[in-house]
């Protein structure tokens, strides 16, 4: 598992990997390593666990890398992270200072709030999206592994449209080789590891994998894409409580939607270019979840804010305040008020594990390009052009199980339940 930016949410994913591994802690989160799988009807009671169900990748058989600006192994990255108590860490202390980080392909035009000194330097963007290959390369032959997977971990970058150089394989390599100032750093990674054939996913709101030239690179090596933008805190919150008033058709006037938190990924969001994508990510579930074009009286009026604030002593401990205002029969209003303390890196260490098992799971099911039951993991999941994407997190969850069902030749489960009283 190659991780791009082995930061709080790596370091949390890695740590807790050797933790689990040594019997010192539990896979909580994670749906390949907890989760069931209904098979066939109620009443036959088979529910084994996915992990068992579809044969993926065993944990113990997991090796970790990955690249950064800054030089620390990760055992001193997770201590300045402090995301996990020193006690849990010094259990796993050896293995995680074993893994120190490639230097990283940066550009502080894309991320203007970080500097480090663990860079590449090439003489342009071709030369180091050769050096990551090379570094992919060399890691899979010094590990001796079968195969990879690349998540990127690493910060949020400024927000970007998609230009005349992403849309083709083409177009792109042309601008890789003049340095074009629509490619950054993220997209480098992307394309080295889908021409490699390995199955990426992008972890953040970034415009990254999801531009043609990418599909199409995609399609040629028979690559899994997933993303975008892994979905961890209040975005959760909302795909779980939104898909709820819709269902009973509460009106929604106003959500509004607060966070504070002081980790490096809030440093980052601080700067506005930054904000502005993670905003444009956050703000796209509740549109696509309450379809105002179909419930105009309920929802075409929404007013929907987000906020994040960078608050230092929070450190990775987010905080998410979301007060909503609803209208319910006869027009009268009623208000929802939500206050999630969470941890960030905790919610997502689980999604980075089950998204990498299962984007194997697929390269080796044949199954290439956008996985769209993968949706289930991101706040901006990735979807064919004609369609929209899917944001209720039931509907998701249902699709992901689906898949894995279809996979295993076992009948898909639509839970019509006429079988039981016909």
């Amino acid at each position: 598992m190659l991780l791009v930016g082995l930061g709080a949410v790596a370091t949390t994913t890695i740590a807790g990997v050797f933790a689990i591994r040594k019997g010192i802690a539990k896979p909580i989160g994670s749906l390949t390593q907890m989760g069931t799988i209904r098979l066939g009807k109620r009443s036959e009671a088979r529910s084994p666990a996915i992990k068992d169900f579809v044969p993926l990748a065993d944990l113990n058989d997991i090796v970790f890398g990955g690249w950064d600006i800054f030089e620390a192994d990760c055992y001193a990255a997770a201590r300045t992270a402090g995301v996990l108590e020193s006690s849990q860490l010094d259990q796993v202390r050896g293995e995680l200072e074993a893994i120190r980080p490639m230097p990283a392909v940066f550009d502080r035009r894309y991320v203007k709030r970080l500097q480090g000194p663990n860079v590449k330097k090439g003489k342009n963007k071709r030369d180091l999206a050769e050096q990551v290959v090379a570094d992919i390369r060399a890691f899979k032959e010094r590990h001796g592994c079968d195969r990879l997977v690349m998540v990127w971990t690493g910060s949020t970058e400024v927000y970007m449209k998609e230009t005349a150089v992403h849309a083709s394989v083409a177009s792109f390599e042309k601008a890789l080789e003049q340095s074009d100032d629509a490619i950054p750093s993220s997209m480098v990674y992307a394309y080295a590891a889908i021409r490699e054939g390995i199955p990426f996913a992008n972890a953040a709101p970034n415009l990254t994998a999801d531009v043609p030239a990418m599909l199409e690179l995609a399609a040629r090596t028979r690559a899994p894409l997933a993303g975008n933008d892994m979905k961890t805190g209040q975005t959760l919150i909302k795909t779980i409580i939104a898909p709820g008033l819709k269902a009973r058709l509460l009106g929604v006037r106003g959500w509004y939607s607060t966070n504070i938190l002081g980790n490096r990924d809030g440093e980052v969001l601080d700067d506005p270019e930054s904000f502005k994508t993670k905003e444009e990510s956050k703000k796209s579930a509740l549109e696509y979840i309450f379809q105002p074009h179909l419930y105009p009286e309920l929802y075409a009026d929404l007013c929907h804010v987000v906020r994040i604030n960078y608050y230092p002593p929070r450190g990775d401990n987010k905080e998410g305040w979301d007060n909503i205002d609803l209208i319910g029969w006869l027009g009268y209003p009623m208000q929802l008020k939500i206050n999630f303390l969470c941890r960030d890196s905790i919610l997502a260490a689980p999604i980075v594990v089950d998204s990498a098992l299962f984007l194997d799971l697929a390269r080796r099911a044949g199954m290439s390009g956008i996985q769209e039951w993968l949706s289930f993991y991101f706040k901006a999941p990735m979807h064919a052009p004609e369609v929209y994407p899917e944001h209720d997190l039931f509907i998701q969850l249902m699709k992901l199980k689906n898949t894995l069902r279809h996979m295993q030749g076992e009948e898909l489960i639509t839970h019509l339940g006429r079988e039981y009283y016909d």
